[in-house]
């Protein structure tokens, strides 16, 4: 695993050891910052499910502000942190150790506000609908803010309404990359 593009591009990433992460491929990571690339223009990003960091690293490496990296696991954890300082801006991120609802309600007191999330959940415990509702109900996204969720393809996928518009989706095997765009009423 690599950084694909940008300042940080050739960066060597670790990965996390053991099957409880699911790291995305390069050419998947490819492909989604590609479909990206008109959204990448500063501002702050949310990994909820973050694994190695490699998305949100990737975007900071391609003009996004700022990246608050979560996860739950201490293993992933310290792989992200290897990999932020690998970077050498560590300023440029926020690393959490906790779950995602843990995450979530954090930032929900703190008034956060994210211009670009990715949502990676395990595939057995498909949160995609759960996660973007409850960043809707307590405002943590920006208006036009976009959301990229990497599912499996047959995951219940949220549907296109008057909140999120479905801008592109794509299938990799069995991996869908759909990215959605919020509109606030």
């Amino acid at each position: 695993m690599r950084v694909v593009a940008g300042r940080f591009r050739g960066t060597k990433l670790e990965a996390v050891v053991g099957d409880k992460t699911r790291p995305t491929t390069d050419k998947v990571k490819e492909a989604m910052f590609s479909m990206l690339m008109p959204y990448l223009d500063g501002g702050d990003v949310l990994d909820l499910y973050a694994g190695t960091g490699g998305l949100g690293i990737e975007a900071v490496s391609r003009g996004m502000g700022h990246a608050t990296l979560v996860d739950r696991q201490i293993q992933a954890i310290q792989v992200i942190q290897n990999n932020i300082e690998k970077t050498h801006d560590k300023d440029a991120f926020t690393v959490l150790k906790m779950t995602s609802q843990q995450a979530l309600q954090k930032f929900s007191e703190e008034k956060a506000q994210f211009d670009l999330v990715f949502l990676d959940p395990p595939y057995a415990k498909e949160t995609l609908d759960a996660d973007m509702h409850y960043m809707v109900d307590h405002h943590l996204l920006s208006n036009g803010a976009i959301i990229l969720a990497e599912s499996n393809d047959v995951a219940n996928l949220p549907i296109e309404n008057d909140t999120f518009e479905i801008m592109r989706q794509k299938q990799y095997g069995i991996t869908v990359v759909t990215i959605y765009q919020y509109n606030s009423l």
